[in-house]
Parts: C-alpha cells; structure tokens; sequence
C-alpha cells in the first residue's frame, strides 16, 4: 500500500512530497522473529495509522479522525484487515491511493469533496451531482429490485424539491480524462491531481468548502509549514524503506528532584502520595521499574525490578525519597537513569518519568544524549519555578507533558502521575481514574460524594485519600451499602488506600470524609473488568503545547467504548493556571464553535480566560448519566468515498450496498460512568498584566443551514457563538446574500445586508432561528441565493464569516387540471390478479367515480 502511494503523493504534490521511512509496530502477543526489532519513540498511542477489526461487521470504510479546523494535522488514519488485504478494490480502488486521500486529511487538514448527504444540488437552476471537479461525467440513475431482480433505471424529480429522488446516485463513467480531486475520488484511473483553485468546485455542498470557506484542497496543501519548507525535486524518490517493530515489556524509570526546594509547600510528600499511586496501580503487571533521584548529583534508589506481585510494588514504595536537601542537576538524574536501564536493556522505547521543582539553566547540555537514547521522556513539573525548558525533553521525545501546582486541593500531582499508563500496553490492562476530587475543610466539615462504578471496569480497584495534617475520618460504602473496612493507613506520607478485592460491585459507591482545617482529597482507579469487552475511556488533550496571547487554546475529550463514541455526557474542563486558579469550561459534542463534527464522542470548547503567563495544567471529568449513550455506528466519517458503482461499456455495473453507517443505530444503549483525565499541560505567553483587554471576537459559525418556506420566506439556523469564541453572548448579527457566492465570500461587506434590527443574539451555544424575506435582490424560480452571517462583540470585534448557506428556489410546475369523462355509468369489473407478494381480490370502479379496493397480504 504504501509503496503504491508514495510516487502516486510524489506527483500529486509536484514532486515534494514521498514517503521514505514506515515503521510497522507489531502486537507483544504476536509471534516473534528475528527481523523485529524493539521500537524507540514509536508506541500505539501516537500512531498515524491504525489497523483494527471494524466497529460493525462488513463497515470496511477507511477513514481519519479529525478534530480541528481546516489545516489543522488530524489524529490518526483507521483501515480495517479486509481493506487492507484488498478486498474492498471495487468500492475505493486501489489501497495506494486510498492512502494517499487519507494521507490529505491526516497531514494538511482537508475535507471530502463528496457529500454522502446530499448527493446532488442546484446550480443556475440546473441539477448537479456533488463532485470535484465538475468536469467528472456520470449518470444519475436508482437500482430498483423487487422479486430479488434488480433494474437500473434514471432518476426521476422529487416533486417537492426539484432534486433527484431519495436513492439516486451519480455513478461515474470507468474511463475519464480528468485529472482531479484525490478528495472527491482518487478510486478514478485518470485522478492523479488534488483539486486547484482553477478547477475547484466552490459551489458544491461538501465539507471541503463548508470547513476551509471554498478554497480547494491545493490551496490549503500549499499553506502548509511543510509546502513552505520544499521545493519540487528533480530526481525521482527512492522507494520507501521498512522496519519491523514489536513492543516488548514496559521499562521504566522514576526520576524524583530531591532538591531543598521541595521542601517547600508539602512537596515532598506529595510526590510520595503521587508516586505510592504510580507504583501500587497504575504501572502495569510485568513492568520493569527503576527509581533515581537527584539533587545536583544522582541517587540510584532502586535498579530495574519486575513487578509480579505486590512485593515488588511494596518494595519499590520504600524506595520513594523522604528529605529534601541540595541543588537541581536534571541532566545527572537522566543520565544515572540511562545507565540504570542499560544494565538490563537498550533505553529504545524505554520510559522515564522526570518529577522536578527547580530551575536549573543546564538542562539543554543533554539534549544530544535525551535524543540519541531513543527514550520517551514524560515531564512533570511541580510549583511555579520548574526549569523553563523542561517540556522540551517531553516535546522531542514523544512524552507527556504534565503541571502541577502547590494547590494540594487540585490534586494535580496524583492526576499526573495516574496519567503515566503505558502507550503500547493492552486496553484490559490500563489503569482508568474514575474520580479524582479535593477539598479544604473547617470544623469537623464532611466531604461528601459518589462514585459510579460501571461494568466495563471494576478490576483492581483502589481508593485513595490523602490529607495535609491529621488523619480523617473515613466512611465508605459499597452499591448494597454495605460498610467498607480495612483501609492501610500510611502516617507518615498521610494517605490510606483500599483495594477492592476480586471485580467492585457495579453501581454507586458513597463516602464521607470529615476532618478539620486541613485538605483531603480523595482518588479512585480501576482496570477493565473483561479482556474482550473495551472500557469506556476519556481521552483529553489540547491543540498545542504553547498558547500566545491572544490566541484561544481549544481542550478536546474523547469519550468512546472501543471504537464506539459516547454521546450525550457531561464533560467537564477544569484549568489550572500557574497561580493556582481554576477555570471550569463545559465541554461539547454539538458540531458548533470548537466542535469539529457533531455526536461522534469528541468533546470540544475554546479557552481564553488567561490569567497569567506561565505553565496551565487541564483535567477532564466526564459523567455519564440518564441521557448518555453508546453509539455503536459512527457518524459520516472522513474518509475515502464508497464507490456505489461504474458504467463500463455503457453498461452500470453496481457495488454492493454500502453499510449504513448513518441511520439511527437500534444497538445504541444507554451508559452511566465516571472518568477523570489529565489532558498534559501547556505555557501561556504574551497575558498582559490585569485588567486584561478584551482581543478575543465571537468564534466562526460553521453549521449555518438555510431552508425556504412558501417560495418567499429564508429560514436560518445556526449554533449561537458568544462574546469571546464560544463564551458569553455575542452583541449583534450581520447577515448578508448574494447571487454570486464569491462575491459573498471575497467583498462580504459589500453585499446586500439583511434587516436583523430584531435579532438579539443568545447565550453561546443556544439554538438561534431568523426568518426574512429576500429584498433588493432578484428572487424567482431558478436562483440560487448564498447567506453568510458574522457575529460582532461589544468591543465591535467581528467574527470570521460563517460557513455559506445556499438556498435555490424550486417552484414545480403546475400540474393541468384533469378533464372528466362522460358521466355514464359503468359496469362493475371484476379483474383477478396476483402481483408477487399481494393478491388483489376485486376492483369495483362505480359510475360515482368510486374506486374501492379489496387487498390481503399474501
């Protein structure tokens, strides 16, 4: 497949771009060969493409997640086996090019060029099928079967809109002389191009001109930090080169700052909290885990061990540091942490977990050896002053990058830490947070509080409490309220833990905590309770590691079971600045603002309330109730078009029936659940000092539609942005239309404006709703009519105009009224017949001009 795509890539883009280098990791469980080497950076979880057995049997589609903005890198590339194996040639073509069509979307953010949808659309009062280029031929024809034959016949007019009828499709004729779009059809002999701005279709109703505001993929392609870095080659490029990796088991090395700064504000001790949970559950059975700790030297506390057991977690335990004393040395803690793994193994693919407090200037003379060791390296820093360069360690070796600050209610150093499951390891295995709360308490107060246990989990589960001063009262009972006992009780770094033996009981839990001017907080993880069946997870992340005032960051949450989304949770943000406040941010799956695409189980919001420069850290909490739901088919994915049929030799040979993928799924069932996630950390630069000024304009509409009522009326609707992006409440509409839907897009402001002197925009992410009527523009039987709509603050910032609606006037023709016949009476006409499936028993057609009919089901 990829050897296919890399010279079909090659001169699509002009000769800038092949594919040179794949590396294919393999499953642990697989058998071994001698040619499989261990991998370095490369783990599942950062992918680009993934190959996995089909949510739903025979749903081969390919397809990649995408979860920006046009332009923006998408997530990951999913093929199924079958496709893979070439056995869905007839419906996408050939694998290479498939590639290189889901290649686009990964890299350079571009959209489809089809519309699974609406196929077809208006255009100068003609019909067209939805294509790119439009110079692409075809017939637009139905299959209709009855009896089990089948005829293929042309497409007759929906009366009401003047389309083809439900079940048309454009069937592209097998031998063409066009050469693009790899979005519309790469499956094409003759495409080879991507869409340019000379030959793209601006007017066709796909998600390519709805997301990137009518540019072509070209033009989105050639804005690309990779387009700005090359030049076109003028040799041919070398064919791609492989390598065979397989995961092996995980190593890992603690490295723990045990400087006289973390002394300050409980740190100490909440790194053995923090690191207690990492060893006793989260790092998997079967690990190898070491521990350095350093100062402005290194301490080797713990060689390579093995957990097999709770001995080895025990041990490693006893191992955490307890006195804080000296200066800060990260590249001495590295290295020793190198030279401890390599006793037993190569550092490829091994992992370190870097803990530290302090600045220290010397951290970039180690960059070499970091990039060199084939390490992944995660961050963590801990307070206000942690070495300025730190992430870059994470950011060049793959890691994750985590903050937390000294505000112990927060939780945010156990989060970190509870986030370091391994990226290659099995779902079964992982360790998921189903809660992780905190709260300062006065006078004998209680916490008081819930946590859903559901069945897709409940294997190893532990209980975490944690306190500042003196040991609390604690109270915890299972779903039959039965009272929960035996909590170990560890004095010295004030925490208790309780693991449930055996699988927890699926349902609530209760607790009570009670102490005094103190702060408690409370952790709870577990596994998946089957092998085979997947747990629900939350995954969260931020669109970049840097934030530069005034540049909204957008926090993501995917929540699915398997490959499966979520629908209808509370998803909840809670950001954490450098200062220790916290912002709350609802988090959405409504295909508005933030939001790329509706119900597919990401959760999206912008965030623009800085506060301060520095690091941010983002939680997620997600919350599944009455309302959420698995979905078990997924919403119209990106992805390469299913090629209904071809005509060859005049002839229309049809494909089977694609798999409906998009009507309401019977399978979808009701889920209760709780999660938490750390979504890794990011720096804020450029905040000015408060009062900070309003930079932020109202976000983007992109899910305006238009709908005509009576021949005369313009419906719109549309998701309500707010004051900032999506916050708050914006402080009026423009709305504007053209005939013309470059001109609407180019001179905007220019165009007719629509009166909306009655429009008060609502709270961001409301429903809004306007009706107009058309004026000083011509409107009659055949128009085609573009509306965009800006949103304006009060500090009169504007928005990006919003995604182009289209509405095209059809009035069907009036159908001549009937001439009745002579009023003569009939005779009665008795006709027996039968039509397969139904037995028409009597016709009795009346002078009156009565037809009665007599039908039984056969």
């Amino acid at each position: 497949m990829v050897t296919q795509a890399s010279p079909y890539l090659f001169e699509a883009t002009e000769r800038r771009f092949y594919f040179k280098k794949v590396a294919i990791l393999i499953p642990e469980k697989w058998k071994t060969k001698p040619e499989y080497v261990r991998p370095k950076l490369e783990t599942y979880k950062n992918a680009d493409v993934l190959v996995a057995e089909p949510t739903a049997p025979g749903n081969d589609e390919p397809y990649t997640e995408q979860m920006g903005n046009c332009g923006e890198k998408g997530e990951r590339i999913h093929f199924t086996p079958d496709f893979l194996a070439g056995k869905k040639l007839a419906q996408y073509g050939p694998q290479g090019r498939v590639f290189v069509h889901e290649w686009a979307h990964l890299r350079w953010g571009v959209y489809d060029e089809y519309n699974n949808n609406q196929k077809f659309y208006f255009s100068n009062g003609k019909r067209q099928a939805v294509r790119c280029s439009a110079d692409i031929t075809g017939k637009n024809v139905i299959k209709k079967c009855q009896g089990g034959s089948c005829v293929t016949k042309s497409c007759k007019l929906d009366k009401v809109t003047g389309l083809y009828e439900e079940g048309c499709e454009f069937i592209p004729h097998g031998l063409q002389t066009v050469k693009a779009s790899i979005m519309f059809a790469q499956s094409i002999d003759s495409v080879v191009e991507f869409c340019t701005e000379k030959n793209h279709n601006k007017e066709a109703p796909n998600l390519q001109n709805q997301k990137c505001n009518l540019r072509s993929t070209w033009e989105v392609i050639s804005d690309s930090e990779d387009f700005k870095k090359t030049t076109p080659m003028t040799t041919q490029p070398p064919t791609p080169t492989f390598s065979l990796l397989q995961i092996g088991q995980r190593i890992v090395c603690l490295v723990l700052d045990k400087s006289g700064s973390m002394a300050n504000g409980d740190r100490l001790n909440r790194l053995n909290q923090a690191g207690k949970l990492f060893l006793l559950q989260t790092v998997e059975q079967g690990s190898w885990v070491g521990m350095v700790t350093f100062d402005s030297v290194a301490h080797v506390q713990s060689e390579l061990i093995q957990i097999n057991s709770d001995v080895e977690r025990n041990a490693l335990t006893r191992s955490l540091p307890t006195v804080a004393a000296g200066g800060t040395s990260i590249c001495s803690g590295l290295r020793s942490a190198f030279a401890v793994i390599r006793k037993k193994y190569s550092t490829d693919g091994s992992e370190i977990v870097l803990l530290t407090d302090g600045e220290d200037n010397t951290i970039s003379s180690c960059f070499n050896e970091v990039k060199q060791s084939g390490a992944i390296i995660h961050t963590v820093a801990l307070g206000p002053s942690a070495a300025r360069e730190l992430e870059e360690l994470s950011k060049m070796t793959g890691g994750l990058q985590t903050y937390a600050s000294d505000q112990a209610q927060n939780n945010g150093l156990i989060d970190a830490f509870g986030a370091l499951s391994s990226g290659n390891g099995a779902d079964s295995q992982r360790s998921i947070q189903l809660e992780s709360k905190g709260l300062t308490l006065q006078n004998n107060q209680w916490m008081n509080g819930t946590v859903l246990v559901d069945s897709t989990v409940g294997k190893d589960t532990l209980f975490l409490i944690t306190w500042t001063k003196q040991p609390p009262k604690i109270l915890l009972w299972d779903p039959s309220k039965k009272k929960q006992d035996g909590f170990v009780v560890d004095a010295n770094t004030k925490m208790a833990y309780l693991q449930i033996p055996g699988t927890a009981k699926v349902g609530i839990w209760s607790y009570s905590l009670q102490a005094s001017s103190q702060t408690l907080t409370l952790t709870v993880t577990s596994r998946p309770s089957s092998a085979t069946v997947p747990p629900i997870t939350v995954t969260s992340k931020i669109n970049k590691n840097t934030g530069k005032f005034p540049s909204a960051m957008t926090v993501y949450a995917k929540i699915h079971q398997g490959a499966s989304p979520i629908l209808r949770a509370t998803v909840t943000a809670i950001i954490e600045s450098v200062n220790g406040k916290t912002v709350t941010l609802e988090l959405l799956d409504n295909g508005a603002g933030a939001d790329a695409t509706k119900d597919d189980g990401v959760y999206s919001r912008y965030f623009t309330a800085y506060n301060a420069n520095g690091r941010y850290s983002v939680k997620v909490w997600a919350l599944g109730g009455i309302n959420a739901a698995s979905q078990r088919l997924i919403p119209q994915q990106n992805g390469a078009m299913y090629i209904p049929g071809w005509i060859e030799n005049g002839e229309v040979n049809w494909n089977p029936p694609r798999p409906e993928i998009n009507k309401d799924d019977p399978q979808s069932k009701q889920v209760c659940f709780s999660r938490t996630s750390s979504g890794g950390s990011f720096v804020a630069s450029g905040v000015p000092q408060a009062p900070i000024p309003d930079l932020f304009p109202p976000c983007q509409i992109t899910d305006l539609k238009a709908k005509i009522h009576g021949y005369k009326f313009i419906n719109l609707t549309w998701t309500a942005p707010g004051d900032d992006y999506d916050h708050g409440r914006a402080h009026k509409y423009i709305i504007r239309i053209s005939a013309n839907i470059l001109d609407l897009r180019d001179k905007f402001n220019d165009s007719i404006q629509v009166n909306t002197s009655d429009l008060i925009p609502k709270e961001a992410n409301s429903e809004e709703v306007f009706v107009f009527t058309p004026e000083n523009i011509t409107f009659e039987n055949g128009t085609d009519l573009f509306i965009a709509v800006q949103a304006v603050d009060k500090a009169n910032l504007k928005s990006e105009i919003s995604n182009i609606a289209r509405v095209s006037l059809f009035i069907p023709p009036e159908i001549p009224p009937e001439i009745p016949g002579p009023s003569l009476p009939c005779p009665e006409i008795n006709v027996n017949s039968t039509i397969p499936g139904l037995h028409i028993l009597k016709i009795m057609w009346k002078w009156l001009g009565e037809l009665q009919l007599s039908v039984a089901l056969g």
